[in-house]
This record gives C-alpha cells, structure tokens and sequence, in this order.
C-alpha cells in the first residue's frame, strides 16, 4: 500500500534523530567548551554554505558538508579525507543537532566510534555565549 500525501510516516524524523543520539550520544555544552583545545579532538561543521555565511562557525572547525561525509571519512572512497582520519576524536555539529545526530550514527555504522556530536547544536552553542568565529572560505 503506498503512503498518501499528508499521511503519517511509519517512523517520524524526531524518532530517527532520538534513535541516532541514543547510538551515538551527544556531548554536553559545558564539556565540548573544555574539548576545543584538546589535540585530539576535531570538530566538524555539517551546515550549509548559507547557514555558515550567516552566523559563523566554531573556532578551528573542520568544514565537511552533511551530503559528502560519509564520502570524506571512508579511506576506500574517492572522495576521502585524511583530515577526518587522523586518529582524532569528531565532534559534528549541525544547526540544532538533528543532522549532526543522524550523520554521527551513520559513522558509528560505519565503524566510527569515536564520533559524537554537539546537544543542541551550533544554536545552543552561540546562544550560550562560546566562542563563535565568521567563515572564512577556503
């Protein structure tokens, strides 16, 4: 039977993004402050080019777009990244922590377990005052 429009889906994306973060938990607000100097730590900015033109990044963020990273992470991919392989540990972050949850799990499945991401987003980072730099294309 094929779903009509405006019908209910079987899973809503709110379930998804709560199934992604109970796979791959965010990290708190106060914790992810102490881990922006930490060497082993890299985050990483799943926005887009608009999102991150119009309110900044965080300091020293790694840009990979949402649509590309499971690309950038995989060594076997044409596409890959060593700068997202590198042995250290990916904060993603998104707008609100729904993409960002959604693209940690993936990694996760991927065999990416040391990925986690940021509760509540680049919003809630921004709202409570951290350190928040304009985009500066590369």
């Amino acid at each position: 039977m094929t779903r009509g429009p405006g019908e209910p889906l079987r899973r809503s994306a709110q379930e998804l993004v709560a199934e992604a973060s109970a796979v791959a938990p965010p990290v708190a607000l106060d914790d992810a402050v102490g881990l922006l100097d930490d060497d082993s730590v890299l985050f990483v900015d799943i926005r887009e080019p608009g999102e991150l033109e119009r309110l900044g990044t965080i300091p020293g963020a790694y840009r990979a777009p949402r649509g590309m990273l499971e690309f950038w992470v995989d060594p076997s991919s044409p596409y890959y990244r060593r700068a997202l392989d590198d042995g250290r540990r990916l904060v993603l972050y998104c707008g609100s922590a729904w993409r960002s949850a959604l693209a940690a799990a993936s990694l996760h499945e991927m065999g990416r377990t040391d990925v986690t991401h940021l509760d509540g987003g680049f919003s809630a980072w921004a709202e409570a005052g951290h350190p928040v730099t304009a985009f500066a294309p590369r």
